[in-house]
């Protein structure tokens, strides 16, 4: 195929004939011949007459452009013009198709995958044999066979939700010989990406297609100054861009929902973008996942663990919480602090113990009993954080004064230290900057905490290796000693205001809540999975949909520390991975992973993933010569002189004809309802199949065709004779003069107003039928987290809605017209839900289907894209493809049957399940 441009040509040597349009020019600009000149003087008896047929000398040049352009336009139309060709495989050898099969091609996959069965297609045809290969299986053997055998393979395949790897490998496995290969790349570069092109090139041509949308990369959330800090990082894309990130979670009824949304942009050519979203420590604890909305990826997916969530704290003091006394118990400001970011376990400790919390607050305890000593020894080397504060009662006692106590960070000196007060020559202490290694690094000191008291510290080796927050003079404040995987962190002063001023402060709670994070890393070291088997809970798709885990065996904790900084991969897939205390969210997209764009080495073609589909140009060009040729005659006629009188009425009749002919079909599409009378004529003259406009011009014509072809079904097959299907404002239009609404629903789709919705309940009371269709084939169940399914969620929220259920398969829809088990659009695996059936719903005697409900379901919630699968252009011919080949038209005309059966549901209601009454009816007749 000869391209030009975007313009690429079928019969590229017809071209050659417009080499003859100059000729055509000169000879044209011949005819009719100028007259010869001869002088004869008979001739000046005929001066001052006139003839009536007048003929010119020359054509006009106009009229000479229009035959030109007539002329030219037919011989490119027989050229075979084609509008964004689809780029032709050449070659005569072997064919390896190499898909990245990771998760940045999720998105594009279908397009990915139309392309690699066109060029299978296009081998088998020229008779070339072929190989496909995904680069995120495991390495194997490379074997070319016909392209019959890979096209029914290809349909099958499917996304990973990880990065290629073992490219090395794979070029390894390369097989001997002479090949070409067509590799689909998702843009990124990949460890052995370099290598394997190498090896390839080396056997043969190489061709390689990305896709020219930018790829988004969402990395685990983080937590800093009391806020969660998400980065998103990009490659490709020029200039700002703006994206948002969602946060989702159960709602206290348990349903998965949008939390939380906030922007994020990227500033000029910047790659990586970062942004913080300040939640309440309540709202915070449910959320599971962050995504980026609308993008359907494993890579723009987040999961959350523990690292986010709410810490059950237990609190004990030296004494009770007496009225009147709260300001000076030793556990009053604690409580203060934690009854908002934390969950506080009551009781005795041996009764917490049992509870298992994180952390365990001792205010002025000194000692513990030798059974709760050693139950809390065996918490601590679990991993929990004990929490100690000093106080009277441990400055008198001789507890850790010989020997270190084991639940004690450091050995403590008799009496305690006293600053500041009427016996005392010394003024109070102030903190010391927080070093680099304490967890309160970074907080901001006010310049009001003073200490006048405090337990001290006997010198030893390891006092400052155990020191996290000292006094200005270098005493030290804050002790911690690990034990286990746990933590003993001793506060050297009291938990009250007794000692210190630090409990009235904003410090006093930042630093409380540094100490209860840190006992859950956001990413664990590999001690820390060390020695546990982890056990998947659910895992992720490569369009970041979750999915239960199944039979996915374990992982040993120090497996999975290395796929948390190596990545996932098929032995472990990204998702949530449960510990005997803890959960661990592994991530396709770790925190300090970095995209880079693929760098491909010289010899290798790189083009892109067009978007825009092939279009012949024949017809229109073949029409507007004819149009041409047609508006020649009627010139050529006024120049002759031969358009006067009644002619030229009738010529300009022929002109107006030829411009409504070539003027383009009005589109059918109702951007805006007709208004008043109009509109309810239009809409009560015949049976009228309605879909609710979004506001998205394409799925809003899609939508219209798909009710079109659909009616033209109806028309064929039943006596139902539906007129044009229109379009719908929700809040403007009257929704009663429709039996049924098809509404398409988007993830931007808004929620109707009040009055909308008291219109669309209206409508659903009194019989009518709206057939809800997020078009996402259900990929995450019904009330799933798909972005349409989340719009559907927030849309169906003001909808008197009566309880639904999967359509069971005695329901009447399955049976109104033709028999039917299975529902499919252009999708077929999502599922279909209806109104529930009552609770007394049972079999008749004699009949074998149940009486479910009386009258019409109110709504129908789907997501196989059904007007997708219905749509037909003004021909009739069907306008997007479903499935392939033959069992792809047996899903259309499936979809199809269930269409007709849904609409004589919505004109006929439960006429089917009369039929139950059958047999008492001809009972009493024969009475």
């Amino acid at each position: 195929m000869f391209t030009l441009g975007p313009i690429g040509f079928l019969n590229p040597m017809l071209l050659a004939a417009l080499i003859a349009l100059p000729i055509l020019w000169l000879l044209l600009r011949a005819v009719p011949p100028a007259p010869i000149r001869r002088r004869f003087p008979g001739v000046a008896l005929l001066l001052g007459l006139k003839d009536e047929a007048a003929e010119a000398d020359k054509t006009p040049w106009w009229l000479l452009l229009l035959r030109i352009l007539a002329v030219a336009a037919a011989i490119i139309g027989f050229a075979g013009p084609v509008l964004h060709p689809e780029e032709r495989q050449a070659g005569s050898g072997p064919l390896l198709v190499v898909l990245d099969g990771g998760w940045a091609e999720a998105r594009d996959w279908a397009r990915r995958m139309n392309r690699a069965e066109a060029l299978v297609e296009e081998a088998g045809g020229a008779g070339r044999t072929v190989s496909v290969i995904r680069l995120t299986d495991r390495p194997s053997e490379v074997v070319f066979q016909s392209a019959e055998a890979w096209s029914g393979r290809l349909i099958g395949m499917e996304p990973a939700a990880w990065a290629p790897s073992d490219l090395e490998a794979w070029a390894a496995a390369l097989p001997e010989g002479d090949f070409d290969t067509l590799w689909l790349a998702d843009g990124l570069a990949h460890p052995g990406r370099e290598a394997l092109a190498q090896a390839l090139r080396a056997r043969g041509a190489v061709t390689v297609v990305e896709s020219p949308r930018p790829v988004l990369a969402l990395h685990p959330a983080g937590f800093r100054d009391g806020k969660v800090v998400l980065a998103i990082s990009r490659i490709g894309g020029e200039g700002g861009m703006a994206v948002e990130i969602a946060a989702r979670g159960p709602d206290p009824a348990g349903i998965d929902r949008e939390l939380a949304r906030v922007p994020v942009s990227f500033e000029g050519a910047a790659t990586r973008a970062e942004v913080e979203m300040d939640l309440p420590p309540e709202l915070r604890n449910r959320v599971t996942r962050f995504e980026i909305p609308g993008l359907r990826s494993a890579g723009a997916v987040s999961l959350t663990d523990d690292s986010l969530k709410r810490r059950k704290v237990a609190i004990l003091g030296s004494g009770g919480d007496d009225e009147g006394l709260q300001l000076l118990s030793p556990t009053h400001y604690l409580r203060q602090a934690l009854t908002p970011v934390a969950d506080l376990v009551e009781g005795a400790l041996s009764e917490v113990l049992v509870a298992k919390p994180d952390v365990i607050i001792l205010a002025d305890v000194a000692r513990i009993s030798g059974g709760d000593q050693a139950a809390m020894l065996e918490w601590l080397e679990a991993g929990g954080l004990l929490l100690r504060f000093a106080g009277p009662r441990m400055a008198a006692s001789d507890v850790s004064r010989f020997e270190e106590d084991p639940l004690l960070p450091v050995r403590l000196r008799e009496g305690g230290r006293t600053v500041g007060g009427a016996m005392s020559w010394g003024e109070p202490k102030a903190l010391a900057p927080f070093p680099e290694g304490s967890p309160f690094f970074g907080l901001a000191l006010p310049d009001d905490v003073a200490v006048k008291e405090q337990v001290l510290a006997q010198p030893d080796p390891s006092l400052a290796e155990r020191t996290i927050a000292a006094l200005d003079d270098g005493t030290p404040l804050v002790t911690r000693k690990v034990l286990g995987q746990g933590q003993v962190v001793l506060v050297h002063v009291t938990a009250n205001a007794e000692w210190s001023s630090l409990p009235l402060s904003g410090l006093f709670v930042q630093m409380l809540e540094r100490l209860a994070v840190s006992t859950r890393p956001a990413m664990p070291e590999a001690s820390d999975l060390a020695g546990q088997i982890w056990v998947p809970e659910e895992v992720l798709d490569a369009w970041g949909a979750a999915r239960n885990a199944g039979e996915i065996a374990g992982v040993e904790g120090t497996v999975l520390a290395q796929a948390l900084k190596a990545g996932p991969n098929p032995d472990q897939p990204p998702g949530l991975y449960a510990g005997l205390d803890r959960r661990v969210a592994l991530n396709v997209i770790g925190a300090e992973t970095e995209l880079k764009p693929a760098v491909w080495p010289a010899g290798v073609s790189v083009t892109a993933l067009e978007e825009a589909a092939e279009q012949s140009l024949k017809g229109p060009l073949l029409g507007g010569a004819l149009g041409l040729l047609l508006l020649d005659i009627l010139a050529a006629l006024f120049v002759a002189g031969r358009l006067s009188g009644w002619r030229r009425g009738a010529a300009a009749l022929a002109l107006a004809g030829l411009a409504l002919g070539a003027a383009p079909e009005r589109a059918l599409a109702q951007d805006e309802p007709l208004p008043g009378d109009d509109f309810a004529i239009e809409a009560t003259s015949a049976v009228v199949l309605a879909h609710v406009l979004t506001g998205d011009d394409a799925l809003d014509e899609m939508a219209e065709a798909g009710l079109r072809g659909l009616g033209d079904r109806l028309w064929q097959r039943t006596s139902i004779e539906p007129a044009e299907p229109m379009g719908v404002d929700l809040e403007a239009d009257e929704l009663g003069f429709f039996p049924f609404l098809y509404w398409p629903v988007t993830a931007e789709a808004p929620t109707p107003s009040a009055a909308a919705y008291d219109k669309l309940n209206q409508f659903l009371r009194t019989g009518g039928m709206i057939l809800f269709d997020t078009r996402d084939g259900d990929v995450a169940g019904f009330g799933g987290a798909t972005p349409e399914g989340e719009a559907l969620q927030r849309i169906a929220l003001g909808l008197d809605i009566p309880a639904l259920e999967q359509i069971p398969q005695d329901h009447v829809l399955t049976r109104t017209f033709y028999l039917l088990q299975e529902f499919p659009g252009r999708w077929q695996e999502g599922a279909l839900w209806v109104e529930a059936a009552p609770a007394d719903a049972a079999l008749e005697e004699g009949m074998p289907f149940r009486n479910l409900n009386d009258g019409v379901t109110p709504v129908v919630i789907g997501g196989n894209d059904w007007a997708s699968a219905w749509a037909t252009d003004a021909a009739g011919v069907p306008m997007l493809p479903v499935g392939r080949g033959f069992t792809g038209e047996r899903q259309r005309e499936i979809a199809y049957r269930f269409g007709i059966n849904l609409i004589m549901h919505v004109l006929t209601g439960n006429y089917k399940s009369d039929q139950v009454h059958v047999p008492a009816l001809l009972e009493r007749l024969g009475q």
